[in-house]
């Protein structure tokens, strides 16, 4: 599994980034939902997978900018996990689980401290737990800022993390999405399930949010301006994206950790890959591969199953076993 080739026909990124989505025949695990209370007087839903024998091992997967546990990759990754008799549990960001939450705020690609909570209620409740973390696009770049932020100070029940089609760099995935087919194919279809939820939140905002402008906006700048800064207190878009973005914490990462992505990812410029960042570390290992489109990365006969998802797990499997061991 060292390099990614895809089938005969499933050629060029955009097929490759809009077949998962649209045509994917994968048929998802039974899930347990759990809802949990946050600190702020708010609530995250957690989607169990689990198989019926337990070894004190768990998977944590991180879903992409509007997914959730519905999402084809978060199954393929839990169907993954189960194969080799390990639990896996979705973590599905603020009103992203089909209710909006009671919150004003949403989530964002740098929002790393529900992830930190639910990482410490995991391991605060089952002692010895061992814990590999997967996150796809935005959950990608929250789970590498996580790593970075922590350090040498991360749990250290967690062993290991793999971030699938990252967004190192928000800029340079803004530029590139905000123009073109680009955004006539993606940008308009987030924007087009990220605008009902801030009006469903509207009341929430006293003032702080133009919802006139928000609804106008065609771009990830203009919503980032008009939403994401002024909720989580960014001075704009830039601003955000800078202090969102996960390079800049590669270095700082003490885990082992796999990157995964396509050059060809219509979403992420071949110049936002950090090449220099993964040879300058022995935690970080890349799997940057010519082809697989944003998320993509399938294979088989009529692309049931995914490279990314299975060289995902085979990276986490062996790191999970076994007692602590030393960072």
């Amino acid at each position: 599994m060292s390099s990614y080739r895809p089938p005969w026909w499933f050629r060029g990124r955009h097929l490759q980034t809009l077949w998962g989505p649209l045509f994917r025949p994968i048929t998802p695990p039974r899930f347990r939902r759990e809802r949990v209370e946050t600190p702020d007087g708010d609530f995250l839903d957690l989607d169990w997978c689990e198989p019926e024998s337990r070894d004190g091992s768990l998977v944590v997967v991180l879903h992409g900018l509007e997914g959730s546990v519905s999402s084809h990759y978060v199954a393929g990754l839990c169907l993954e996990a189960r194969a080799l008799g390990l639990r896996a549990v979705v973590m599905n960001f603020r009103s992203c689980s089909g209710e909006i939450n009671r919150a004003p705020r949403l989530y964002h690609s740098g929002e790393t401290t529900d992830l930190d909570w639910v990482l410490g209620l995991l391991i605060g409740r089952e002692p010895g737990l061992r814990v590999g973390l997967v996150g796809v696009s935005l959950g990608g770049n929250v789970l590498l800022k996580w790593l970075g932020e922590r350090g040498l100070e991360a749990r250290e029940e967690v062993r290991a993390g793999v971030a699938i089609s990252t967004p190192f760099d928000l800029s340079a995935c803004a530029a590139v999405l905000d123009v073109g087919l680009c955004r006539a194919l993606y940008t308009r279809a987030f924007l087009r399930t990220m605008k009902p939820k801030v009006s469903a939140k509207a009341g929430l905002y006293d003032g702080r949010i133009d919802l006139d402008a928000v609804r106008r906006a065609r771009t990830f700048a203009e919503y980032d301006r008009l939403v994401t800064a002024p909720i989580f207190g960014f001075a704009d878009e830039r601003d955000y994206w800078t202090r969102s973005s996960s390079r800049p914490y590669l270095p700082a990462i003490r885990r082992p950790a796999l990157l995964i992505n396509a050059v060809n990812d219509p979403f992420v410029p071949p110049s936002a890959l950090p090449e220099a960042e993964v040879a300058a570390s022995p935690w970080l290992e890349a799997a940057f591969v010519p082809e697989g489109g944003h998320a993509g990365f399938l294979e088989g006969a009529r692309g049931q199953r995914s490279w990314a998802e299975r060289r995902a797990l085979a990276f986490l499997h062996p790191r999970l076993a076994g007692p602590p061991r030393g960072c």
